[in-house]
């Protein structure tokens, strides 16, 4: 048996960005409060809050006074710095910079669409931290779509401005993107120029789709390691599914069942951008101690 953690699996900068400020803050063995789960893998949330890190809502922020609290990659809605400058408390602020980079963009997109009676959507899941913070750069005024049935939300007789949350599959978006097209031509008043689509997902994100395809087809058996919570995990997952039906989900080790992997096969790890190595690493341990000796690369 051979197994193979894949190389490019793992955090993103954004992620790993913000768990190093995370751990930097609790280094002298301070409490650290972040809004939500630093990263969506239960098993380092677990890990950070033995060192300090504290997980509050945002419900809690507004009765904290005097502390330190960190915002994670996914960036935060302006009412967040708003609350957090009325209660003296100092943000650790780790938003990704391709977050901030496109909550700037959707900003500007929709105070002109607001001039040209226009209407900004956003291609992602409505709820996530990620879509709160910038749909809140539009009064939460924004248009939240993820599925086909979610474009009857939208005036195809006014200009459309598109936009997607970072973390989203690229497939999915221009899926959607062609529908809207035509559905602007068939339904709408408005000549097709007024509707501006903009790729607004993260290339070290979407560039891990081809990467996962290979890798899938490379092993006999595929071990998808991350959080449930994880959108991410979800789509890079099914893409290593679609490719190798040997493909499995799982959260951590204590998920796997072994009769699963037979003598000779090629085990494939591979993660989401929330999967840290270390647990990756400790998948392969536990094969490797509990089955024929492999070889781990």
């Amino acid at each position: 048996m051979k197994i193979e953690i894949d190389e490019k699996s793992g955090y993103c900068f954004g992620v790993e960005f913000a768990i190093q400020m995370a751990e930097d803050e609790m280094s002298e063995g301070e409490e650290l409060y972040c809004l939500g789960d630093i990263v969506h893998n239960s098993m380092e949330v677990k890990r950070l809050h033995k060192k300090g890190l504290r997980i509050i809502s945002h419900k809690d922020l507004k009765d904290l006074r005097n502390c330190k609290v960190l915002i994670r990659a996914h960036g935060e809605p302006p009412e967040t710095y708003q609350i957090a400058i009325e209660n003296n408390i100092e943000l650790i602020d780790a938003s990704c910079p391709v977050v901030l980079k496109l909550q700037n963009r959707v900003k500007l997109a929709y105070d002109m669409a607001v001039r040209n009676n226009g209407q900004l959507v956003i291609y992602g899941k409505h709820g996530h931290a990620e879509v709160t913070g910038l749909t809140g750069q539009t009064h939460n005024k924004a248009i939240v779509v993820m599925h086909e049935e979610d474009l009857d939300k939208i005036d195809f007789s006014r200009p459309i401005t598109l936009f997607s949350q970072t973390t989203k599959s690229t497939k999915g978006f221009y899926t959607l993107k062609s529908i809207i097209e035509e559905r602007v031509v068939k339904e709408g008043t408005i000549p097709l120029t007024e509707f501006n689509a903009h790729d607004s997902i993260c290339r070290q994100v979407s560039n891990r789709e081809p990467n996962m395809e290979k890798f899938a087809l490379k092993h006999d058996v595929i071990l998808f390691v991350a959080g449930k919570k994880s959108s991410n995990g979800k789509a890079l997952y099914n893409v290593c599914l679609t490719h190798n039906p040997r493909s499995y989900f799982i959260e951590s080790e204590k998920d796997l069942d072994l009769s699963l992997l037979q003598p000779g096969d090629s085990v494939g790890i591979c993660g989401a951008t929330s999967t840290p190595n270390w647990l990756m690493e400790q998948v392969a341990d536990f094969i490797k101690n509990n089955e024929l000796t492999p070889e781990v690369s």
